[in-house]
């Protein structure tokens, strides 16, 4: 039986909002799709550039054939992995058309309609078959599920046998005094740039509120080992602000 966790479910965009946090974040990522590339490398200082590179490195250590790609927004790392190898298949999907759109002109810039295919779909409900791919990789996208344990039984369950998943997501810094820039930063600059650039100051205050809310590192390996992932273990990046998560089926 799969369960909501109540400390994540309350955490939505748009708390004064009485649709569920699903509903919410689609219209979230609608909302700021067309500034969201421009935002991601200026509020990460070209940042996110290195953990895309970090991790599609660790991914194409194994020579997939094809991969997943959930939550995959703007397409980023599908892009960046048909770069890497011209070889692999990439299908991506996200709850989000508008970021698919942008995603879209992106592929057709890079000429990639062959090897990656982008679809709308919901991440705890995927139209794919059981044992399809060989990789299985999530970027900034698992804290949004509305079901974290839904989702990665998902994941795992199109996953083919000795086949592996990688999650790169926020986390949590420790390190005095990194710990309180990085919150200064991300409670009130972010929002405020946030705001200026996409009109949708709630999405990036939700953006610090998610990471919060988030079990991350050893809790969050515990969630993979109990929808049937093994070897499961985590890869600290840039002070802690992200981990690279990886496991096996």
């Amino acid at each position: 039986m799969t369960m909501t966790d109540p400390k994540r479910e309350k955490i939505k965009p748009y708390e004064e909002d009485s649709a569920g946090k699903k509903e919410q974040v689609t219209r979230m990522f609608d909302n700021i799709a067309g500034g969201y590339d421009f935002l991601n490398r200026l509020l990460s200082a070209r940042f996110d550039v290195k953990w895309r590179n970090k991790l599609t490195s660790q991914i194409l250590v194994h020579s997939p054939k094809n991969i997943l790609d959930v939550a995959t927004g703007t397409g980023d790392v599908a892009i960046t992995l048909g770069h890497k190898d011209k070889n692999v298949l990439i299908d991506g999907v996200d709850i989000s058309r508008k970021m698919l759109d942008v995603a879209e002109k992106k592929v057709r810039r890079e000429k990639m309609e062959d090897r990656i295919k982008l679809s709308v779909e919901d991440a705890e409900n995927l139209s794919m078959k059981n044992e399809t791919y060989d990789v299985v990789t999530a970027s900034f996208g698992v804290r949004n599920f509305e079901n974290l344990q839904k989702g990665l039984s998902e994941m795992h369950r199109v996953l083919r046998p000795g086949g592996h998943i990688y999650i790169l997501e926020f986390s949590k810094p420790k390190i005095f005094p990194f710990k309180q820039g990085y919150n200064f930063y991300f409670q009130n600059i972010l929002p405020f740039i946030g705001k200026i650039r996409s009109g949708d100051a709630k999405a990036y205050q939700y953006l610090y509120e998610s990471v919060q809310a988030f079990p991350d590192r050893e809790k969050f390996l515990d969630k993979l080992q109990e929808v049937g992932f093994n070897s499961v273990q985590c890869t600290e990046l840039t002070l802690g602000i992200c981990q690279i998560y990886s496991g096996k089926k």
